[in-house]
């Protein structure tokens, strides 16, 4: 899979990260997929809404905050979902930061993906935003890198 994404939409990407640190931050991917790459057409970015009420997430949860673990309100998704209904889109993805921590997904990242998305992690090293991978699960369930092409 190949992911299509302007410059300023990586922008986007990489300044909420750094705005959110040392939190990590989120947000919903919009765009249309075809069977060999996805065209990112909007990014937005929301608010971290996680909390501790997931119970089911296995092994020690004592480090469950918003520094490690990013979560988009339901109503939220909603929206984005009409919006991009409305704009004849999808959500194709979603973003978040790793703060401190490589671009590689978690297995809590892995255990609540989607098969059909792609999902845009940064890595915010002392607040700055360096490197950005993108990746979409396998018929395994397990994340695979996606190339990320830019859109000029």
């Amino acid at each position: 899979m190949i992911l299509r994404v302007l410059p300023q939409q990586v922008e986007i990407i990489r300044s909420h990260a750094e705005s959110t640190y040392p939190d990590e931050c989120c947000g919903i991917i919009l765009g249309h997929g075809l069977s060999e790459s996805r065209t990112v057409v909007e990014v937005i970015p929301t608010e971290n809404a996680w909390n501790n009420t997931i119970d089911d997430f296995p092994g020690d949860r004592t480090q469950d905050t918003p520094r490690r673990r990013y979560a988009i309100a339901p109503q939220v998704m909603l929206q984005a979902q009409r919006t991009a209904r409305d704009r004849a889109l999808n959500i194709i993805g979603i973003y978040h930061s790793h703060p401190d921590a490589p671009a590689i997904p978690s297995e809590c990242d892995r255990l609540y993906a989607w098969p059909e998305y792609s999902y845009i992690i940064v890595s915010v090293l002392k607040g700055k935003a360096e490197t950005l991978q993108s990746w979409s699960l396998d018929d395994n369930h397990q994340f695979q890198p996606e190339a990320i092409n830019n859109i000029i």
